[in-house]
């Protein structure tokens, strides 16, 4: 008889609580370098050794926010450690998500496009 290895969902359910608690956890942080961070996604390694956690900063300074919150990884892993049941805690490592970035860089480049197809719909043609 084989044995089933973990299931698949498994890591997404321990990123998914790996993100959930770490938000309470920055919250309570007192790094006057963390603003109002946002957490978008949590990708754990297969043997759960690493953790790549996915922030946006609704108002701060994203390079120093960054840098605060790797500088505090070890202290919010020990967070984690009192609130999973899980053997093994990743380490932490911190990336500024680009993505709602660019969603409104791309948002307003929309907007300029239809502002100017509608100048040019206004036009009388000659």
């Amino acid at each position: 008889m084989r044995h089933k290895r973990s299931t698949p969902n498994r890591s997404f359910r321990v990123a998914d609580q790996i993100q959930r608690d770490l938000a309470e956890l920055i919250r309570e942080l007192k790094d006057p370098r963390i603003g109002m961070v946002t957490l978008s996604s949590v990708e754990v390694t297969p043997d759960y050794a690493h953790a790549k956690v996915f922030f946006s900063v609704l108002v701060g300074d994203t390079a120093a926010t960054q840098t605060a919150l790797n500088e505090a990884a070890g202290f919010l892993r020990n967070g984690l450690f009192k609130r999973l049941q899980i053997h093994t805690v990743p380490s932490l490592h911190f990336q500024f998500d680009r993505t709602t970035e660019r969603a409104a860089e791309m948002s307003s480049l929309i907007s300029q496009a239809n502002a100017s197809r509608a100048l040019d719909a206004e036009e009388p043609n000659d």
